[in-house]
């Protein structure tokens, strides 16, 4: 177990904490990360601002253009400065599920990995597969790269109107199926924009590590 200020996180070997460990761990005003496996350990999640993540890659849950908007594009642009806009025009934007590594010019991650998440319309039009691409495309990036740690925003569940439950649920299993097989990949973060979001990915998390 390693305690530190603001996180509480149970080594691999610690297996699931009981409820009155839980409890225990509440009150002493930590938090409980559900870094349970092999594979689990190398998943974090926090509540925070990724654009203050000192990662090799942030992950932009960008439009197809990869000219910016609104949301974590918007400010991961501005984080990064103009320098990212010029080099976004030269890679010829992207569809859905794709993904496209730039450098992160002002930004303290060393590059941006952009990827279009699929807008939800219904579920009847591959929203599910290609949310999936997104996470497997950008951490392919990250491998061919040579890099070893990335963050990701909750890619589609803003404007894009992506069911956050069920995002979350595609991404954590898209993660630990990737990790499971790329043992380059040090660390991956789910980097939440809210606590309802937070306490989403710490459901799922919990949920995940108990069935594995």
């Amino acid at each position: 177990m390693t305690d530190c200020i603001n996180e509480l996180w149970f080594s691999a070997n610690l297996g699931v904490p009981s409820r009155k460990a839980r409890r225990a761990v509440r009150r002493a005003g930590l938090r409980y990360h559900g870094a349970m496996s092999n594979v689990d350990h190398r998943i974090k999640i926090m509540l925070g601002d990724i654009t203050r993540l000192e990662v090799d890659a942030i992950v932009n849950a960008a439009n197809s253009a990869l000219l910016g908007g609104g949301g974590v594009d918007g400010a991961i642009h501005r984080a990064a400065g103009p320098e990212l806009l010029a080099e976004c025009r030269t890679v010829g934007g992207a569809n859905a599920g794709e993904a496209k590594i730039t450098r992160g010019y002002r930004l303290p991650a060393r590059h941006v990995i952009h990827t279009v998440g699929p807008i939800w319309r219904g579920g009847s039009k591959n929203e599910d597969a290609l949310l999936e691409q997104c996470y497997r495309n950008s951490l392919a990036r990250l491998v061919e790269n040579n890099l070893e740690t990335i963050a990701f925003p909750a890619i589609s569940t803003g404007v894009y109107r992506f069911p956050l439950e069920r995002a979350t649920r595609i991404a954590f299993a898209t993660v630990r199926d990737v990790l499971e097989h790329q043992s380059s990949i040090k660390q991956v973060t789910f980097c939440c924009f809210s606590e309802h979001d937070l306490h989403m990915y710490e459901r799922i998390a919990s949920e995940s590590a108990t069935a594995g």
